[in-house]
């Protein structure tokens, strides 16, 4: 950081190139902009870096999940156990239940 004649410059260096654009945004997207930007002691541009970063991360989380019928299928294939992994998980609740007593059985 150099300081000179009442100003501070910060200097630092980034591994990025960065590309000016412009858009449009409404009053309440821009005024949550600034909020977020003074909250997290941040420019703007680095608030919408990280909220377009978690965007992204969001979606391709949600990409990489199976689709409905997809998850249907592979439950109806065992779930990823085996046949006697299932057989053992059968017995200990089978086991469970006969176990459990309630309250008007005692």
């Amino acid at each position: 950081m150099l300081v000179k004649a009442g100003h501070v410059v910060i200097c630092y260096h980034m591994t990025y190139t960065l590309t000016r654009t412009s858009m449009a945004l409404d009053g309440w997207t821009l005024r949550a902009l600034k909020e977020l930007a003074a909250k997290w002691d941040v420019s703007k541009a680095e608030v919408m870096r990280r909220a377009v970063k978690r965007a992204k991360e969001d979606a391709d989380r949600e990409a990489a999940l199976p689709k409905p019928l997809e998850a249907l299928d592979w439950l109806h294939d065992g779930g990823g156990l085996t046949v006697k992994e299932a057989a053992a998980h059968r017995e200990q609740v089978r086991a469970e239940r006969l176990a459990k007593k309630y309250w008007w059985e005692a």
